[in-house]
């Protein structure tokens, strides 16, 4: 049996381009089917890591962060929520920018105490909630929303919001990607050597994941 591609994907639940990364890669997963299997891990990255509890307005954030007009900014989200609907990802109202370590750490247990389907599950969650419906991600009883539609165990994620669990093995990812030149995101690591960066079309992961797995095979 031939053993799956291992693609980790470095992402933050705020960022909408790891929106659009995913449901493109996605795309690609479904093209290459059994042909190319691989194991799909979730790992973390914050855009924000200093990000308030309130968090923040969306444009006044994105203004100040980038140095770009209100007007910039309204043809981006324009052309984010396009590149979205061609992959069937929605983009609704967001007026808010929120921290997500929370999040981050929520994924974390998904992964290494359930399964990457678990993970996947809540990871789509998550990004909807956020994207979608512009709901307050850093919220306890959002998260648990999230569980709830991803299938998870309720008590289980409560204790780990509420007692900071994998705290530490979140912060170590971050840096441990930072220290590899990870400083953007979506970045897809295939088999810990091939980068790909940014909301890359199907196409571009489709021929990446197919040649990866060729040349494992030769």
């Amino acid at each position: 049996m031939t053993k799956p591609l291992h693609i980790d994907f470095v992402s933050d639940v705020v960022c909408p381009w790891c929106a659009i990364g995913l449901a493109s890669l996605e795309r690609a997963l479904a093209a290459v089917g059994d042909a190319v299997p691989v194991t799909l891990v979730f790992q973390p990255f914050e855009l924000n890591p200093s990000m308030g509890a309130a968090g923040e307005p969306i444009v006044e954030h994105l203004a100040a962060k980038y140095g770009i007009t209100p007007e910039q900014i309204a043809q981006n989200q324009a052309a984010i929520r396009d590149r979205g609907a061609a992959l069937g990802f929605t983009f609704g109202p967001r007026d808010r920018t929120w921290n997500t370590f929370a999040a981050h750490r929520l994924l974390w247990w998904a992964g290494v105490e359930e399964s990457p389907a678990a993970q996947r599950a809540l990871k789509h969650a998550l990004l909807k909630t956020y994207h979608g419906e512009g709901r307050d991600i850093s919220s306890r009883e959002v998260l648990m929303d999230c569980v709830v539609a991803a299938g998870l165990d309720t008590a289980h994620a409560a204790q780990i919001l509420d007692e900071d669990t994998y705290g530490v093995e979140v912060r170590e990812a971050e840096r441990r990607w930072q220290q590899s030149g990870i400083h953007a995101v979506p970045a897809v690591v295939i088999e810990g050597r091939f980068l790909i960066s940014g909301g890359q079309p199907p196409e571009v992961y489709e021929r990446a994941l197919r040649e990866i797995a060729a040349g494992r095979a030769g």
